[in-house]
């Protein structure tokens, strides 16, 4: 082989490994694209995985604190209803002890002679003291019942006797035997009433 021949088989055997040279690291290039490309989307993943965890734990944050408030609003308004009840109601045995004592001195002026002189400075004490003993106990919610000539109420009244009347309509009070009162609105002692109900002969659709 002469020498120009054994130079143009080397040319071509270089060529031939350039080639294959290249080919070799086109595919290297490639295989190192690829894992690129895995590794960013494995990352993305992996942020995204993070996201949720991070959102999903502000919604229970979220969640709790407005439990917490939720909760908080229930106690706070729990606590002003039972300070308003109690507020309403401390008074409640004081006024049922003060009740006899109102009634005693509204039997002594009823059977005190007004024509007897010498009882009408007695008697004008008397009036004195349970008129500003009364209008004490109102301010504090304490009111009375007195449902002459109203109709019969179980809620604030109990019927010790049942009367025929022409003079009242069936079912009214026709005469209260004692006064009720009442706390804030809460019934402490019914007025005790005698009910009337239509003559004899006379339809009482009420009754």
């Amino acid at each position: 082989m002469s020498n120009e021949e054994k130079k143009v088989q080397d040319e071509q055997l270089q060529q031939e490994e350039s080639v294959e040279t290249a080919e070799t690291v086109s595919a290297e290039e490639e295989v190192v694209e690829m894992t690129m490309e895995e590794l960013q989307a494995a990352r993305i993943a992996e942020l995204e995985a993070a996201l949720l965890a991070s959102e999903a734990k502000a919604k229970d944050a979220v969640d709790a604190s407005l439990r917490a408030r939720a909760e908080g609003e229930n106690v706070r308004r729990r606590s002003e209803q039972e300070i308003d009840k109690a507020r309403k109601f401390a008074l409640n045995k004081f006024a049922e002890e003060l009740l006899p004592v109102i009634d005693n001195m509204e039997r002594a002026i009823e059977m005190t002679d007004k024509n007897d002189e010498a009882l009408k400075p007695m008697l004008e004490g008397v009036e004195l003291t349970l008129k500003t003993m009364t209008s004490t106990v109102e301010k504090f919610g304490l009111k009375q019942i007195n449902p002459m000539g109203e109709a019969f109420n179980p809620e604030f009244h109990q019927a010790m006797t049942i009367q025929e009347s022409a003079d009242f309509a069936p079912n009214s009070v026709m005469l209260v035997m004692q006064k009720g009162y009442e706390l804030n609105g809460r019934v402490i002692r019914p007025a005790m009433v005698m009910v009337s109900k239509a003559p004899a002969g006379n339809i009482d659709t009420q009754a």
